[in-house]
Parts: C-alpha cells; structure tokens; sequence
C-alpha cells in the first residue's frame, strides 16, 4: 500500500539556471510529496481508487495517513554525480516504517484470525483492514532508505527518470528488504 544574491552576481546565473541541476530537480521532487503537490494526491487518489479491498470510509482514511506520512518525510542529499547528459543523485529519506507495521498486522492476524470474524462466525476482510488502517494511522517508527534517482538532460533541461517501483515502495514506506 527541497546568500544565493552573492553567488548569482559573481557567476551571471540566472535563477531559473540556478533550479536546472539534478540536485535541485531532485529536491522539487521531494517538495512536491512534503507540500502535497496535486500531481502526488492524483497518483494517491489513482492508487486509492484502484484499492479494491477499502470501502469508500477506508479510501478516506488511507488517503488521510498517506497525506500526513508524505508532509512528514525528510530527506538528505548525499551525493550528485554527472556524467555527461546522464546524472544520478543520491538521496536518504525517513519515512514511517510502514512495511513493518504491514508485517506485524499481519502475523497478528494468523495468529489472532477469530478477531476478524463477522457475525456470522466467518472471516471477515473489511475488519482487518480496518485494523491495518489503524495500525498504520497510529505508526511512529521511522525509516532511513537510500534513494538513487536518475536523470536524463534533454534539451539542456535536467529530467528526472521514471521513479522505479523500489523506490515508490520506499517513499511510501512500504519497502521490503
């Protein structure tokens, strides 16, 4: 489930020169998650919507976690390297331990599955993931994941590569080792 005046006199810098390094596209990318930029709630809401297990309720409070897990990451720039039209920024990020509290619930359910009968005696999905939301809303251990982010210069422009799945999960705090 990121005392410039001094430096732009000296060099002749434009601002807008200034913003096209692959560190700074990195930070933008990072901003974007911390101000809860409108393209990072549409791939929420995408991933949300697609979420086939929450009910209409727990699609709120999934995207009400997910929103305060992103104003809560940090991140560190570690390292820039430059080769040619390619670059590669390294990137540490903490963000809650998710994946752990996912792990967790779920060896709390099969050891502890009669909690989430219905009823009707039967197991009932909706009550664990209520549960998981639960978990997940009340989490408070905290994560370090290094990111390696690609990017490509195209037309003189730093872009950023397409993010891999690995390092969704880890933004998300939901990576596995």
């Amino acid at each position: 489930f990121s005392i410039l005046g001094i430096g732009l006199i000296m060099t002749g810098c434009s601002l807008g020169d200034m913003d096209n390094t692959p560190t700074k596209k990195v930070e933008a990318l990072m901003a974007k998650y911390q101000s809860l930029d409108s393209g990072v709630l549409m791939d929420l809401d995408n991933v949300i919507n697609n979420e086939e297990l929450f009910n209409d309720e727990q699609k709120n409070d999934y995207r009400e976690i997910m929103k305060k897990h992103y104003q809560d990451l940090t991140y560190e720039i570690k390292d820039e390297t430059i080769d040619g039209n390619n670059a590669v920024v390294t990137v540490e990020i903490e963000v809650n331990d998710y994946s752990k509290v996912m792990a967790t619930a779920d060896q709390y359910l099969q050891d502890n599955r009669e909690q989430f009968y219905n009823e009707e005696n039967e197991y009932d999905e909706g009550l664990f993931t209520k549960y998981r939301l639960d978990q997940l809303r009340d989490a408070d251990e905290r994560v370090k994941y290094t990111l390696e982010l690609s990017l490509t210069k195209n037309n003189g422009e730093w872009v950023l590569d397409e993010l891999s799945d690995a390092d969704r999960s880890k933004i998300n705090g939901m990576y596995e080792v």
